[in-house]
């Protein structure tokens, strides 16, 4: 940090805030392959808090690509750039107060990792959405994944592009044998058993 640069501190903060939401702020992050069914839990989960009046924001990768990460490609640098800004914005978020849901494929370790550390461990909660690379390509309306096939989607993840799995999320979500409903569920319950013990401390 430039030496010119001072932290500004402010007395509505982000505890005065979770207070007057009547709740703890915190990061849903979402990972899985393209197809896994990310956003389609995260909308649902969003949907869920919403009815039972938490305050929340979704962070989807397609609007920030369209905003400000507008010019980022698709290069290994240019995805850890692109997750990197947005764990920037969720922890902005998370001092607004606001519950974050954000679902990004982010299939490297090493970058959820940063994701983690940029947000705080507190305050960010790994959502494992785990789907077989079959059942992705079977859900692709888009055609991503045979465009990446024939080549013309270049380091496509889960193609020509790894994906490393999560090994100890806090949510493990298996789209094989669990529906919307229950996925969603579980993740509620976690949410509500988190806030239930920053309650207690």
């Amino acid at each position: 940090m430039s030496s010119n640069i001072t932290q500004q501190n402010y007395s509505v903060n982000r505890d005065s805030r979770n207070k007057l939401n009547q709740h703890p702020s915190m990061v849903l992050w979402f990972t899985g392959l393209s197809g896994s069914g990310k956003s389609t839990i995260a909308e649902a989960v969003e949907a869920k808090l919403h009815v039972m009046q938490f305050r929340t924001y979704t962070l989807d990768g397609d609007n920030l690509r369209g905003g400000i990460n507008h010019g980022l490609g698709f290069t290994e640098v240019d995805r850890n750039e692109n997750l990197r800004r947005t764990a920037e914005i969720a922890k902005l978020f998370v001092d607004a107060g606001i519950i974050t849901i954000a679902a990004f494929v982010s299939p490297l370790e090493k970058d959820r990792k940063m994701v983690k550390e940029i947000i705080g461990e507190n305050d960010f909660v790994e959502i494992f959405v785990d789907t077989n690379l079959a059942t992705c390509e079977e859900r692709d309306v888009k055609g991503l994944y045979q465009k990446a096939r024939k080549g013309l989607i270049p380091n496509f993840t889960g193609i020509d592009s790894p994906y490393e799995s999560p090994t100890n999320p806090d949510i493990w979500i298996k789209t094989d044998n669990e529906s919307i409903t229950i996925a969603v569920a579980k993740v509620i319950t976690f949410v509500k058993e988190k806030i239930e013990t920053n309650s207690n401390e």
